[in-house]
């Protein structure tokens, strides 16, 4: 699944990408990024 890095400022696949839940109930996924290791949310696909 692809996510929008911040500290590399483009989209990238996600690497160790788990499905979570937010605090408001919304579906979620969190990983990180490959090239610089930054934690990465992809927020809406669970």
């Amino acid at each position: 699944m692809q996510a929008y890095c911040l500290k590399c400022r483009t989209k990238r696949e996600m690497r160790n990408a788990q499905a979570t839940v937010l605090k408001n109930g919304r579906p979620a996924t969190k990983g990180e990024c490959p090239v610089c290791g930054t934690k990465m949310y992809r927020i809406g696909k669970g």
